[in-house]
């Protein structure tokens, strides 16, 4: 274990980043199995279950992996280390500053970067349809959940590997988004029975 946490510490960045595309794409991988297994023609925009014995959506993975990586991942290592600059140290209103900061610019970010990115690499005709409908919804849902869990990463976690432990607490956070994302809209869905 020491040897891990050696080359962690010899290796942040590399560490971070690997660390936390992996639990991202991880957590499409527990939606697809737990909550059911969803395939959109990016075409028609139509969403089918996939039947049990087809497997994972290898593809929507990869996307979710790669939106994880590109933008993510690095985001969030540098993000991470430019508030630890801003904010140094812990404390009770070092810590609820960098809470705050944390929802106002990087919750809105990540959560447009999901939507829109995985948008886009599915190639749909309007890659901010998926974020006009559903950021509202995630992001107070983030604020609840992220509030709590970064104050905890603010205030016990090294900062050296306060990514990956985000990453951790990311792959709920992205189940619950895939899960969002493969969910009707609503609103339509009311306007249409009405």
């Amino acid at each position: 274990m020491n040897r891990a946490w050696a080359l962690f510490k010899a290796h942040p960045y590399v560490s971070n980043v690997a660390g936390y595309t992996t639990l991202f794409a991880s957590a499409d991988l527990i939606q697809q199995s737990v909550l059911g297994v969803k395939s959109e023609d990016p075409k028609s925009g139509e969403s089918e279950p996939l039947c049990a014995t087809s497997g994972v959506d290898w593809p929507q993975t990869a996307r979710v992996a790669l939106v994880g990586l590109c933008f993510h991942a690095n985001f969030n290592y540098h993000w991470l280390r430019g508030l630890e600059r801003m904010l140094p140290g812990g404390g009770v209103r070092r810590i609820t500053g960098k809470v705050v900061l944390d929802q106002l610019v990087a919750a809105p970010a990540t959560i447009s970067a999901f939507f829109i990115g995985l948008s886009l690499l599915e190639n749909k005709k309007d890659p901010f349809e998926d974020w006009r409908k559903k950021f509202w919804t995630s992001y107070k849902t983030g604020v609840v959940y992220w509030s709590t869990m970064q104050a905890v990463n603010f205030a016990l976690v090294p900062p050296v590997a306060r990514t990956v432990f985000a990453g951790g607490i990311t792959l709920l956070w992205t189940v619950f988004l895939c899960h969002c994302r493969q969910q009707p809209d609503q609103s339509h869905s009311r306007d249409s029975s009405q």
